[in-house]
């Protein structure tokens, strides 16, 4: 593998046939790019998240009125119940993160939560069908006069809901970076095929979620909780074959170490070294040698002057090595972007909580409508969040194909719009006397409730947009970007003075 030093980065020579990201396959060998990854990789993906969202959806999409009508818990504690269950769905990939990235590896980990995962699958659909595990069917309508759920019930149930959630933290974060780490980032063509994978990805969650919205739901509603829950049991069944089924021609990294601890340590060198004066000169940091990162297959970040105080852990003061004392710069750069990314991640809380009313209060209010079509047929009330899935699904599709292209000619930029920029867009338009949510939604204060999600949704925005002001973007991992930008450039002059000619 040849090695070229261009600006201070490491860039590997594009004639290599083996890939020059550090990739291997799971005995550790390096991989040929004609074997393994790219898109034949990503069809497996691609193709799995299609079924495990079907599967996913197939549960949650329906909940809240699984627990009011069969358990028979009011709209409030419900709606609870849910939110508290799609937190934790939520925050148990961080844990699944941190395992993959600091021990077993990203395929591993997922290995392990895929069937931590299908057996909380399992067991959810077991306790919707049989009758000792719920209690007996209840036709009031005040469903609070209904016998409730025993304790056994409850464990059972909740018990495989958060098995479920176990396993979804586990597979969650890893599968989409499995796909990622099909792609080259050293490789120009590649790397112009992996900006573009992340929207079909997404395409592909928006086709298993319209499944579950429509058919899956219809079926809970009209047909059996069994059959509802044990088909979106054999989808995920389906899917983790098929993940499997794609081994061969996929491309691993490595463990590398968990994030969180080379944080730790920045952030622990920079206050033992606060009193340390830091050197005017970027140069007089402490960095390691290109060459240890070329042997990572990693890039050496240079030094910037935001968040100026952490750039005390690469102070070379002479007296220790130790690394929880001293820091090359470009670990501590990494250390910056992710705490950069903190007031994103923040602006993004009010936005989730907007989303979160699709599958509890707006499946309810569905319920309070006339959904009848004709005299035979009447649309779950779960399935009016289909239309926000259709609204992605042509969203997904126009901005790929169209807008992007359309974009990189105005701003020249190879993803036609930065990725903030695409956040704040989608941002702008998202836009207890008793209390104002009820059991009885008639008697319910929504639109007080609703006001108040859009004037937080505002302020949000307008915070966002402040953290972007001032959010400075990661180098890019290669000179790649800055190819694809001058190829851009290049099919542009080809086509203005294109001469086409005469029959």
């Amino acid at each position: 593998m040849s090695v070229n030093m261009e600006d201070g980065r490491v860039v590997m020579s594009s004639s290599s046939e083996y890939t020059q990201d550090g990739s291997v396959d799971l005995k550790g060998n390096p991989v040929l790019k004609s074997k393994r990854g790219r898109w034949k990789a990503c069809s497996f993906v691609v193709v799995y998240e299609i079924f495990e969202r079907m599967a996913y959806y197939g549960i949650s999409s329906n909940l809240i009125l699984y627990l009011t009508k069969k358990l028979h818990q009011g709209t409030v504690t419900a709606s609870n119940n849910v939110t508290n269950w799609v937190g934790t769905i939520w925050i148990t990939p961080i844990f699944g993160a941190y395992i993959a990235d600091a021990h077993l590896g990203r395929y591993w980990t997922f290995l392990v939560a895929s069937i931590i995962y299908l057996l909380g699958m399992s067991l959810l659909t077991l306790s919707v069908s049989l009758p000792s595990l719920k209690p007996p069917q209840c036709h009031e309508a005040d469903v609070t006069k209904c016998e409730k759920a025993s304790t056994l019930h409850l464990a059972v149930f909740y018990g495989a809901l958060y098995t479920l959630a176990l396993g979804t933290g586990g597979t969650k974060p890893n599968i989409s970076t499995i796909g990622a780490d099909q792609f080259d980032d050293f490789d120009p063509k590649e790397k112009s095929h992996k900006l573009s994978f992340f929207n079909w990805w997404m395409f592909s969650i928006f086709i298993g979620t319209l499944f579950a919205n429509t058919v899956l739901v219809y079926i809970q509603d009209n047909v059996g909780w069994t059959l509802g829950y044990g088909l979106p049991t054999l989808g995920l069944a389906l899917s983790i074959m098929i993940f499997f089924a794609g081994t061969p021609f996929y491309r691993h990294k490595l463990p590398s170490g968990s994030p969180f601890t080379r944080m730790a340590k920045v952030i622990v060198a920079s206050i033992r070294k606060w009193n340390v004066i830091v050197p005017s000169d970027p140069k007089d940091l402490y960095e390691l040698d290109l060459e240890e990162y070329a042997k990572n297959a990693k890039v050496r970040i240079d030094s910037t002057p935001t968040l100026r105080f952490l750039n005390k852990a690469c102070v070379n003061t002479g007296s220790s090595h130790n690394a929880w004392m001293l820091c090359p710069v470009t670990q501590v750069e990494e250390t910056k972007q992710m705490l950069r990314m903190i007031p994103i991640l923040v602006s993004t809380f009010v936005p989730s909580t907007m989303v979160a009313q699709i599958n509890t209060l707006f499946v309810k209010q569905g319920t309070t409508l006339d959904r009848a079509i004709g005299r035979s047929f009447s649309i779950p009330p779960a399935s009016l969040g289909a239309f926000v899935t259709l609204s992605m699904l042509i969203c997904v599709v126009i901005y790929d194909r169209f807008f992007v292209k359309i974009m990189q000619k105005l701003t020249h930029n190879p993803r036609g719009i930065t990725l903030l920029q695409r956040m704040g867009i989608g941002l702008e338009h998202s836009s207890e006397h008793k209390g104002w949510i009820l059991n009885n939604l008639n008697a319910s204060h929504l639109d007080y409730y609703y006001a108040l999600l859009a004037v937080l949704n505002f302020l949000n925005l307008i915070f966002f947009l402040v953290v972007v002001k001032f959010y400075v973007y990661r180098a890019e991992v290669s000179d790649s970007i800055k190819h694809l930008a001058e190829e851009l450039k290049e099919k542009k002059a080809v086509v203005s003075n294109q001469v086409i000619p005469r029959d």
